[in-house]
């Protein structure tokens, strides 16, 4: 088996190849990642100073990186910096964590007891990994999973392959062998291996359906999964907030780079008040997106990942549009090679569409209007998912009440729905995710467990 990523801009050229591996071939990685893994637990110091180097070696590959990920992923070169910049600064607010203290001393019942809780890392884990973050997410889930003492296998998306390879590249150079491996098996394979108990625990970004699996096959034998999955996010626009501002937070959150964002914004729910001046700006905003050619600097929207991308989105559009949507505004597509879509907003005030329901992972936009805020409220929340929503008022106060009783996890006031702090938690509600948050210090509830100690003096001699 050969894995191949080619360039969605232009699907003639093959970007990158790289030998796939079988459940045999395989299982030394495994083994490799489990026979070093106590060494690097046990050298706080040595993961401190490799989390830093692991740094330093993707910024003197800065460009590379960039380049690799605009010509495979079809990521803007705007994003693909800011991505790479990304990576490296996750890498060196990890790089200080190994030093944090690693647990507690409680009083004990017993006079004279003491109580010590320390926090240990689970062991080997498997990373799985999507192609639209080919660099952030397998940094921000490998990351902290070694700063606290962990080994990692990562298994990137086909799509992905080139900057998979870029990236172990650089932990050749600054990581001791075993601690982090690329592991290049396809999706079924990687799904056996998660039955090797050797495997202490997955963490997963993807799609509900596969996020869901993966949990569930985990939980068979006791082990720990977390899932960050889909999105139907809502950005909600008060009748005080400011519409252009608004409108340029919801079509960037909504476009960029394509909409292929778990984070991107899919519903704009806009109060009676305010609707047909927003409808406006939206429609303007939309019509006048730059599609192309995601290398020039110019370009918001470049080509969806592949040709069963572009399918999905043109059935959800025509799904929509055959139970009455109704469209408002469209980019032109490009007449070009490569799989471009025009990006779409559609008005469908019902909360319960399909379109409205279900994730479209494209450069897709519906629009709603609601009487009032309260209402606004509702639609916001009517929904299986809850990964992230958004406000938008002038009225601060109003706002943080708002956003607060949206029921998602990330929970935004006149700001965009994608964008992550690295170093706050992330995760989201409903079928949005499962398990332990990502991100920050958070991180530690996910690649750690707690061990108990109680110690009771002998008795006076």
């Amino acid at each position: 088996m050969t894995i191949e990523s080619v360039n969605p801009a232009r699907p003639s050229e093959v970007v990158a190849t790289l030998p796939g591996l079988d459940l045999a071939a395989a299982s030394p990685l495994v083994d490799a990642a489990e026979d070093s893994r106590g060494a690097w637990a046990g050298d706080p110091i040595l993961r401190s100073s490799s989390l830093a180097s692991l740094a330093d070696g993707i910024a003197s590959r800065h460009g590379e990186f960039v380049e690799m990920m605009v010509r495979e992923v079809g990521k803007p070169v705007v994003e693909a910096r800011g991505e790479v910049d990304r990576a490296i600064a996750i890498l060196r607010f990890y790089s200080q964590v190994p030093l944090d203290p690693d647990g507690e001393t409680l009083q004990g019942s017993v006079p004279g007891s003491r109580i010590v809780v320390r926090r240990v890392p689970l062991g080997v884990v498997m990373a799985i990994c999507p192609w639209n973050f080919p660099l952030a997410i397998p940094v921000w889930k490998a990351a902290p999973a070694l700063a606290y003492g962990n080994a990692v296998l990562l298994k990137p998306a086909g799509q992905a392959i080139g900057t998979a390879t870029l990236l172990q590249e650089c932990v050749e150079q600054a990581l001791p062998p075993g601690v982090l491996a690329l592991l290049p098996v396809s999706g079924a394979t990687a799904g056996e291996m998660l039955d090797d108990r050797r495997i202490a625990g997955v963490t997963f970004t993807g799609s509900t359906a596969v996020g869901l699996e993966v949990a569930g096959r985990m939980a068979r034998r006791g082990a720990p999964a977390q899932a960050e999955m889909g999105g139907q996010n809502p950005a909600v626009v008060l009748a005080d907030a400011d519409l252009d501002q608004a409108a340029g937070a919801i079509v960037s959150g909504a476009m960029g780079f394509a909409g292929q964002k778990c984070t991107a914004t899919r519903r704009a729910i806009v109060v009676s008040e305010v609707f047909a001046e927003m409808e406006q700006r939206l429609a303007e905003r939309i019509s006048g997106l730059s599609v192309g050619d995601p290398a020039e600097e110019s370009v918001t929207v470049g080509p969806l990942i592949g040709p069963e991308a572009v399918e999905e989105f043109e059935i959800a559009v025509e799904g929509a549009l055959s139970s009455g949507a109704g469209s408002v505004a469209e980019a032109p597509e490009q007449d070009r090679d490569g799989f471009f879509v025009g990006p779409r907003l559609l008005r469908q005030d019902d909360p319960a569409a399909t379109v409205n329901q279900e994730e479209t992972f494209g450069p897709l936009l519906t629009l709603l209007e609601a009487a009032d805020a309260d209402s606004a409220l509702e639609v916001a929340n009517a929904t299986r998912y809850g990964l992230v929503g958004a406000v938008h008022t002038q009225d601060l106060t109003r706002g943080v009440e708002f956003a607060a009783r949206m029921e998602c996890g990330l929970q935004r006031v006149n700001a965009p729905t994608p964008g992550v702090d690295f170093y706050a938690p992330f995760g989201g509600e409903g079928e949005s995710s499962f398990g332990p948050r990502e991100q920050g210090r958070a991180a530690r509830e996910f690649f750690t467990s707690t061990r108990t100690m109680t110690i009771v003096p002998p008795p006076a001699g």
